[in-house]
């Protein structure tokens, strides 16, 4: 049973309304659109962040966004969130503890983000390659709860169905239930989402897993330690990098290809 949604920002991103397309025969058809927003975001007045997302679950974003860039240190460091739209844009006015804004003014940057970008305005190499606390190891998940995961996930990606061109981030418990599902067109962001919805709902990352349906960038392992989510499953395969920064913070990091078994490549066989 996925956990429902909030109302309003936080509501579930929904399809555009259907577009015509003309095949090359000339054949007519309506299809359904992925939809996509610039969200502007601001610490305490100040500008910070410009990044494309689906508009949905856009709270949880704010959230998981200002946690995994290390913008506050945890939830209660934020003291209100206030989103609004406009035609193609929308934008979040966030207010956070003085401490975490003297910090932010120090080494602020303005990040200009889009969909395929992993890593924005980065400045330094220390940046793109941080130090990071590493996770207390946790046990591996059982062999069982990875069956017809592809198939759970698919029917979980409700707006995907419907428009594609999302990618999803999921929470499935210690079970094997599918608690969460976040989706969005970049794959940082549904991460971001999912992360914030994991603390919205208070729930602990690592006593279940987390499964995203895109490939599995340096980022991606960035935000998941920070979380400290114990085990990431992928359905594309890692590259050699993100293996070794796995291994390195002991994250448990799984791969599940469409017709062999899961393959785990951290902690090292």
């Amino acid at each position: 049973m996925i956990l429902p949604d909030a109302d309003g920002f936080n509501a579930a991103p929904e399809a555009a309304s259907e577009f015509e397309f003309a095949e090359l025969d000339g054949t007519k058809g309506h299809f359904p659109l992925a939809s996509e927003t610039a969200l502007a975001i601001s610490y305490n007045g100040i500008n910070q962040a410009v990044m494309m997302v689906s508009p949905g679950n856009l709270e949880d974003f704010v959230l998981g966004f200002s946690l995994t860039n290390e913008i506050v240190e945890s939830p209660a460091d934020i003291y209100d969130i206030q989103l609004s739209a406009g035609e193609e844009s929308h934008s979040a006015e966030v207010e956070i503890a003085s401490r975490n804004f003297w910090e932010l003014k120090k080494s602020r940057r303005l990040m200009a983000g889009t969909t395929g970008c992993g890593i924005c305005g980065v400045e330094a190499i220390e940046q793109a390659l941080p130090e990071l606390i590493a996770l207390t190891p946790a046990p591996l998940p059982p062999a069982a709860l990875f069956d017809n995961l592809r198939q759970r996930i698919s029917e979980a990606q409700e707006v995907a169905r419907a428009s594609g061109a999302l990618h999803a981030a999921l929470y499935v418990d210690a079970k094997g239930e599918i608690l969460l599902c976040r989706e969005d067109i970049g794959r940082h962001n549904a991460l971001d989402k999912l992360i914030g919805a994991l603390f919205n709902h208070h729930l602990d990352a690592a006593s279940g897993f987390v499964v995203m349906t895109s490939r599995c960038s340096l980022e991606l392992i960035h935000k998941a330690v920070r979380a400290k989510i114990a085990t990431l499953v992928t359905l594309s395969a890692p590259t050699a990098l993100t293996v070794n920064w796995a291994r390195r913070y002991r994250l448990n990091l799984i791969h599940v290809p469409h017709r062999s078994a899961p393959r785990v490549y951290s902690p090292a066989p």
